[in-house]
């Protein structure tokens, strides 16, 4: 079964055409990692699924049910999450409180301390395991590395029992072992549920081991294994004759 579903989609900005005609399903639990040279579409893409951008022609269904009209907060209440390529962190709040800040909703932080009850507490224990934070929850989000940073956004998402999961370069800026760590992250995340990775990285992408789209300017180029699209010169030429892959 499709949680996604992106039928002919095609988004304009004037005379430019950012995404066209575009045809794309994600299957539950399946890890999709999106890929493409800069202006392929990428964002754009990201966009129109989370509802800061409706398609001009075509239509996108999630769990069998359009999403055309709907905004960015009701498709967060549908259960799409995404995670922003910055990471959206409170500095001055520990990472237990901005996960509880978040399990709230981004309501006011002086609500939580009084909101602290056994289901909030068991969310929060839940994604601490989820990313393996036991033993940071009392850190200051400050105080945290570049990737522990991000780790804490993709929690911050994960409160909100998403199905489906949006990362835009989750690994930007991080060191080797960081991105291992998110590789293994992500994986363990999508034992559970979707997620479609935007990223640059492409040995993280290798790494992953996952089904891989392609965009350019816009439209479909190619998809399908790692070793497959590895091989298509069209991405070769996509990427100026570099090695991909």
């Amino acid at each position: 079964m499709n949680c996604l579903e992106i039928n002919n989609v095609t988004k304009r900005f004037g005379g430019l055409i950012a995404i066209e005609d575009l045809n794309l399903q994600i299957d539950e639990r399946e890890l999709r990692c999106i890929i493409g040279p800069n202006g392929a579409g990428k964002t754009t893409l990201f966009n129109l699924i989370c509802g800061n951008l409706e398609p001009d022609d075509g239509q996108i269904l999630f769990n069998n049910k359009s999403l055309r009209g709907k905004s960015v907060a009701e498709r967060s209440r549908l259960g799409i999450g995404r995670k922003f390529q910055s990471p959206a962190i409170f500095g001055c709040l520990t990472v237990t409180e901005n996960l509880e800040v978040a399990a709230l909703g981004k309501a006011s932080i002086r609500k939580v301390s009084s909101a602290r009850d056994d289901k909030l507490k068991s969310q929060v224990e839940a994604v601490l395991a989820k990313i393996e934070f036991g033993d940071k929850r009392d850190i200051l989000a400050i105080k945290l590395s570049h990737g522990e940073k991000q780790w804490l956004a993709i929690g911050m998402v994960l409160t909100s029992n998403p199905s489906l999961l949006l990362l835009d370069e989750p690994t930007a800026g991080m060191t080797p072992a960081e991105t291992h760590r998110t590789s293994e992250l992500i994986q363990r995340i999508c034992e559970e549920i979707p997620a479609i990775v935007i990223e640059h990285d492409l040995k993280f992408v290798r790494e992953i081991g996952t089904k891989i789209t392609v965009l350019q300017r816009g439209s479909l180029l190619a998809e399908g294994p790692i070793d497959e699209i590895a091989q298509d010169e069209r991405v070769r030429q996509a990427y100026l004759g570099k090695k991909v892959l």
